[in-house]
């Protein structure tokens, strides 16, 4: 470890603007490079939380069988994942999978209610998020609404919901409608980025 040798700003030699004197006015400075890894912080509880990674793969719902023309879904909708959490989460990756090609709607809104937001119960279930997401915008707006979105049958289509429209969203899912033109089975999967 190297170490330089500075004068200590409260002293007199400093103050004085002498270069030397005869008084040791110095402080020793260590100059090294060292890693630094943060994995969390204590929180005022006392606490642990660790900082939150983007998911490394997509969870993927169970699939919605035969969901008509006009019908409408909620994703995610398994009985231990019923809502994404978006806590420490900017951005998002949302995915749909159909056996018939053809046009969604998509709407995301507030999760179901037999779940807290935060500890706020109950909530308005299935209604839309609101939120200032325009910097320049006065009122509230839809956090996201998509009313005709194409999708391949068959294959993954893939989405990118960015510039923090959903960030920390702490019970959220997606309303989708089937506008494709008859029964489709659809699959949804979504992947938290930080």
């Amino acid at each position: 470890m190297s170490e330089r040798t500075g004068y200590a700003p409260w002293s007199l030699t400093r103050e004085a603007g002498v270069q030397s004197a005869t008084v040791d006015g110095t402080i020793k400075v260590p100059q090294n490079i060292q890693p630094v890894l943060d994995t969390g912080f204590v929180d005022e509880k006392g606490d642990w939380k660790g900082v939150k990674s983007s998911d490394e793969t997509f969870r993927i719902d169970a699939t919605h069988e035969g969901v008509p023309n006009g019908g409408v879904v909620l994703c995610p909708q398994t009985a231990d994942r019923d809502f994404i959490d978006m806590t420490g989460f900017s951005n998002l990756f949302i995915a749909y999978k159909p056996t018939r090609g053809g046009n969604i709607a998509q709407e995301a809104v507030m999760g179901p209610d037999t779940n807290t937001f935060a500890n706020l119960t109950p909530v308005n279930a299935a209604s839309a998020l609101r939120g200032l997401t325009d910097p320049t915008g006065s009122s509230f707006g839809q956090s996201l609404l998509e009313s005709s979105e194409a999708l391949t049958a068959d294959v993954w289509n893939i989405f990118y919901i960015g510039l923090d429209r959903l960030a920390n969203q702490k019970l959220l899912q997606f309303k989708v409608t089937n506008n494709s033109g008859g029964n489709s089975d659809i699959t949804f999967a979504y992947l938290r980025l930080v």
